[in-house]
Parts: C-alpha cells; structure tokens; sequence
C-alpha cells in the first residue's frame, strides 16, 4: 500500500511539472520565408527539415544566438533572426512573398541588401563586378566547409560548430 502511495504521488508531481512546463513553454512564429532546424546550434549543422513563415516552434532551451526548437514533426536548432514572439497571421494575397530567406535576413544582419549592393553599384559604375557576382554564385555544401575548418584548425565562437 505504501509502495502504491508513493508511485502515485510521484506520478502526480510529475503530471504537476509537465503541466507546468506546458504553461510556461515558449511559443514564437518563424518570420522568414524558410528557416531550417538543424542538428547543431550552428549554421554549418545538417538541416534536418525547414519550416516556413508563420510556422510555430516551440523553444526548448537557449545557446547564444540559438534556441533549440519542437515542432510537431521534429526537434532541432534555429538562429533567433529567424525567428519572433509575434504571432504571425496569415491573410490571404498576403505573407511569404514577400518576405526575406533565412541567407537574406544573414546579409541584412550584416548591413548589406540588395538596395545597399544596387545604391553601391551605382555610385561606383568604374567597379567590374563580374567576378564578385561569379563568385556569389558559388555554393560549397556544409560537409566541406566543416572539412576546410578542421583542417585549417579554426575555431568558431558563440555556438557555432
């Protein structure tokens, strides 16, 4: 009787603190057009899927610039540009369209965007700038630019393996 008791009463102190859990949990709306979860707080992580603008997450935990992230058909990391506390609803003849990628709201972290690259295109007509657009067109895949790091012994900082 006494073993029956306790189990019980675990059980509901654990009902208790996933009740609790639930109540508190995060909810934020991803705000770009296409973000993706990855294995790793990191942008150099496998994309295990990719969620869309307007999609929920649920936040689970923090690392730097990261939070780790439920959704229903999958857990992993996302940056936090990507992501919003507002709730974000969709209207008709209105959303992804118009909004940035997840490689665009990147650049505009940094200051640049193609209203910036365009207004320095035109105060600088003397610049060619075929090779910068040849080498924007490159695309190395994850694997090999984590290759490149390891051997060239670089380390990243703020979460980013």
């Amino acid at each position: 009787m006494r073993t029956k008791r306790l189990l019980l009463t675990m059980a509901g102190l654990g009902l208790s603190a996933v009740m609790t859990w639930a109540a508190t949990a995060t909810l934020m709306s991803v705000q770009i057009r296409k973000a993706d979860i990855r294995d790793t707080p990191s942008f150099m992580g496998k994309i295990l899927t990719s969620v869309s603008y307007g999609d929920k997450v649920t936040i689970q935990s923090e690392n730097g610039a990261w939070f780790q992230v439920n959704t229903p058909g999958q857990s992993g990391w996302m940056h936090s540009s990507a992501l919003t506390k507002k709730n974000i609803v969709m209207k008709s003849g209105a959303g992804a369209q118009t909004s940035a990628s997840s490689g665009e709201m990147a650049l505009a972290g940094k200051g640049f965007n193609s209203d910036v690259e365009s207004q320095f295109k035109t105060n600088h007509k003397d610049i060619d700038f075929t090779w910068v657009d040849k080498m924007e067109k490159i695309k190395i895949p994850p694997p090999e630019i984590k290759a490149f790091a390891k051997a060239g012994q670089l380390e990243s900082q703020g979460g980013v393996k």
